[in-house]
């Protein structure tokens, strides 16, 4: 199983917390730590994936809460893939960390949470990616800078336990998603340009 980026220490401290007591005979909280290990392993999990088809990429795993002409929301529960992907070919212009509040991620007050925001120029104009916490934990990790260049579906950043990623729509495009779906990162096409 692949792990994400920057994850080892998330890991390796329920592991470690495994080992040191069944060393000690503690098998109760030994267990304890056993099922925390298998949950970070799980969470932090990193499959490869190849986008389905033409057009831009949802760039999170999660549940569609919000879908319009500018923009859709997608929340990531704890099941899913919380390692977030560029939606479609370009190069990073801009990133922005923003201090803010801890809404849990599917409430509309979220918006005002910490978050990272990426401006992404694309050969159809600029799309803004927003990574934004939720209640828990509350850590986001982005992997580009200004000036890099991506591809459509590559690794972007990763936002620990119970989150949400909106991103805008280029004018030229049209949704292929509704409220409700369920998408992957860089694989799920939700949009597409208009004909």
């Amino acid at each position: 199983m692949k792990l994400a980026k920057d994850s080892a220490a998330w890991i390796s401290v329920p592991i470690f917390l495994m080992a040191a007591l069944a060393v000690v005979g503690n098998w109760y909280i030994s267990a304890v730590a056993l099922a925390g290990t298998i949950f970070m392993l799980f969470f932090h999990r990193d499959p490869d994936r190849l986008p389905r088809g033409d057009g831009m990429v949802s760039p999170a795993d999660g549940r569609i809460i919000q879908a319009t002409k500018d923009g859709v929301i997608i929340f990531m529960g704890p099941s899913d893939v919380h390692v977030n992907r560029a939606p479609l070919d370009g190069i990073v212009r801009r990133t922005e960390y923003k201090k803010g509040g801890h809404f849990p991620a599917f409430l509309c007050q979220a918006t005002n949470n910490q978050q990272n925001k990426i401006d992404l120029e694309t050969a159809d104009g600029i799309v803004e990616l927003r990574q934004i916490t939720g209640a828990i934990v509350r850590e986001i990790i982005c992997y580009v800078r200004p000036g890099d260049r991506v591809v459509r579906g590559e690794r972007v950043g990763m936002i620990r336990f119970g989150s949400r990623v909106e991103v805008s729509i280029p004018e030229s495009y049209r949704l292929l998603i509704s409220l409700g779906d369920k998408v992957k990162a860089g694989e799920t096409v939700i949009a597409v340009r208009s004909a």
